[in-house]
């Protein structure tokens, strides 16, 4: 399982209509997506639940390394490059992945919480830390799916969760949800990731 994430931090006058119209248009292209385990499209709006900026930022969850480099390279990222400039994706590994018996309920809000891997820890722990807080939060009333994936990189951990109601129990940046295409969501593997 592959994470991947762009921002695009949009002026702060900008009219998010834009990127809700956007994804009503294009959000459907997707839903058929030959290795993705699934996209959240993800909008967050300055002055809504806490947000300093207007921001689209889609996460993505792959199964194969073909489908997500097929995304990248074969034109679907082609068309939001030439709209908006071509951002840079942030790429993780994923350690941990659980669903919610809501997992059919449509997506309200994502929450995603980042914290960096401490300098000196054993990290099959911290990692085994990881995975039960996956399961916890996928455990939560409304909770919809929830992972755990990290940037080695950077040694950076990033929880993500989507919720489906508003009052999410998780802590973290908040985005609104405007569209959710899971073609490969039955594959993805749950549970610990090694």
């Amino acid at each position: 399982m592959l994470a991947m994430q762009y921002e695009l931090t949009l002026p702060a006058d900008y009219d998010m209509g834009v990127i809700r119209g956007r994804v009503a248009r294009v959000g459907h292209l997707l839903d058929d997506w030959e290795g993705l385990g699934f996209k959240t499209y993800l909008m967050r709006e300055r002055g809504v639940n806490g947000s300093p900026v207007n921001q689209y930022a889609p996460f993505y969850l792959w199964n194969t390394v073909e489908g997500m480099n097929s995304f990248l390279w074969e034109g679907a990222f082609q068309g939001l490059s030439h709209d908006f400039g071509r951002p840079s994706v942030r790429q993780w590994t994923g350690i941990a992945y659980e669903e919610s018996g809501a997992v059919g309920a449509p997506g309200r809000v994502a929450v995603r919480r980042r914290q960096p891997v401490p300098e000196g820890v054993e990290l099959a722990g911290f990692m085994a830390g990881a995975v039960g807080e996956t399961e916890r939060l996928a455990g939560e009333e409304g909770a919809v799916f929830a992972a755990a994936v990290v940037d080695t990189a950077r040694w950076e951990l990033v929880h993500f969760s989507l919720w489906g109601h508003e009052t999410p129990k998780a802590e973290g940046e908040v985005f609104e949800v405007l569209h959710v295409s899971a073609p490969g969501r039955e594959r993805l593997a749950r549970g610990r990731q090694w």
